[in-house]
């Protein structure tokens, strides 16, 4: 990981999100504060409903926050309109999302090219496919390939448009425990030859081992930031 003095990609301050359901005020966030550093793997832990998955989409610029601020770099997402965001997705930000989210009618090849297609220097598919071991998978559609194998299609299609922030909601959560774990092997190589700025969010406490910083969340805040002496592999890791 890089020095972690040196100033963060990401900033989040004082992020707080309200739902309106009829009378109902939901916080699914309270006065958040959050950095990420170039080139780190932070685990997102908590139960559900902690406000984990809603942090993530307003860093990614999915949701916006009802108050509060959140920059990356110089630029405050929380400014921008929805043109705005959509530009800063397309241009710094890959997503993994647990249920994969892949085209059926389309092969890995074509999955992966959805996005390089609208990207700036992007990697070439089958390059981003090789990259998590499915250079043989180039031309198979979803339906013929495993939960596992899907799922790496979708890390693929996240980091090749090379973002400066991959952000992973549940990646393994619909799969078993050793195709999971195939899974973070993967994610983790990825963030180790790419450098990319990555964030993993799961309920899984097991899946800490891998992350240069946990942040632990409970009902909207961050209770917890932990910084392991050393980062784990996946051989760390059993649950």
């Amino acid at each position: 990981m890089d020095d972690p003095a040196a100033a963060p990609v990401l900033t989040v301050r004082g992020v707080s999100k309200v739902y309106e359901m009829g009378e109902v005020r939901v916080h699914a966030l309270r006065d958040v504060d959050l950095d990420l550093f170039a080139g780190e793997l932070v685990v997102l832990l908590g139960a559900s409903g902690s406000g984990k998955s809603t942090l993530l989409n307003i860093v990614g610029g999915l949701d916006v926050p009802t108050s509060g601020r959140v920059m990356y770099g110089s630029l405050d997402l929380t400014a921008l309109d929805t043109d705005g965001l959509t530009e800063y997705r397309r241009a710094h930000v890959g997503f993994v999302f647990q249920f994969y989210n892949l085209i059926p009618s389309l092969t890995a090849r074509e999955n992966v090219a959805l996005v390089t297609d609208i990207a700036r220097d992007a990697m070439d598919p089958a390059d981003a496919l090789a990259l998590v071991g499915l250079e043989h998978r180039l031309d198979h559609f979803p339906a013929q390939l495993s939960g596992g194998e899907q799922q790496r299609v979708a890390i693929a299609r996240g980091v090749a448009k090379r973002p400066d922030l991959l952000l992973c909601d549940e990646p393994t959560g619909a799969l078993d425990v050793e195709t999971g774990r195939k899974v973070l092997s993967v994610l983790d190589e990825v963030n180790r030859l790419t450098r990319t700025t990555t964030a993993v969010i799961t309920h899984n406490a097991a899946i800490a081992r891998l992350g240069d910083r946990v942040v632990r969340m409970s009902s909207g805040a961050i209770a917890e930031v932990t910084r392991p002496a050393t980062r784990g592999t996946v051989d760390d890791i059993h649950w």
